[in-house]
């Protein structure tokens, strides 16, 4: 393959990139918006947490297109420069997703609130898994062959929220066979422990990045 070959090929996987976390961005601030509508009008705590974490989403989509701008506007640029931050925002979005989870979690054991079986978080819930599983794939397919840290976390990030659906799903189901109202909170208190990990490995990522020496793009 000659060289021209390589930039072409590699201005179409970041133009690839920039149009995925495009749409991640615009589909979290819709399905954010959503949910937290409904889960207001309808007194819905998991499903207006559920939309509170859509928007930390968001950030972690804004981190990746600014990166993917930067480098495409500077190819000759270590591209690690614009790694470590993009590595640093995803980071901090896994953190503030957390931060989400356990507040929604202990606000619901300390009210005893019990999920809402409304028919709009389900329908979000089940259009939200499949078209985050959809993003995950092409995330994590972009991100190997741009072998691109950044990317592939912001992919983890997208899967989170795909177990979050599960959870905002399943809790409403389970809570309508059993009345057992506290499953949302214990998915919740569980999916902390994936995003901390996640979170810790992004800046290790990035702190790895300030003592290696990493070739150009």
């Amino acid at each position: 393959m000659t060289s021209t070959a390589s930039k072409t090929s590699l201005q179409y996987l970041y133009t690839y990139a920039l149009w995925l976390g495009i749409f991640t961005v615009f589909y979290n601030l819709l399905e954010g918006i959503i949910s937290i509508l409904f889960g207001v009008t309808d007194d819905a705590l998991t499903l207006l947490g559920f939309g509170v974490d859509s928007f930390i989403e968001v950030i972690s989509g804004l981190g990746i297109i600014a990166m993917v701008m930067r480098i495409r506007s500077n190819p000759d640029t270590i591209k690690s420069t614009f790694e470590k931050t993009a590595l640093r925002i995803t980071g901090t979005s896994f953190y503030l997703l957390s931060a989400g989870l356990l507040f929604t979690a202990v606000l619901n054991l300390v009210t005893g609130h019990k999920p809402e079986t409304t028919l709009p978080g389900m329908i979000i819930a089940l259009i939200s898994i499949a078209v985050m599983w959809a993003l995950v794939i092409a995330k994590r397919k972009v991100g190997c062959l741009l072998n691109s840290e950044p990317i592939m976390a912001d992919a983890n990030c997208t899967l989170v929220c795909i177990y979050m659906s599960l959870v905002l799903l399943s809790s409403s189901f389970i809570y309508k066979l059993t009345g057992f109202g506290f499953v949302d909170s214990l998915g919740a208190l569980g999916l902390i422990y994936f995003a901390v990990r996640e979170g810790q490995e992004a800046f290790q990522k990035a702190r790895e990045r300030e003592h290696c020496p990493c070739s150009q793009e």
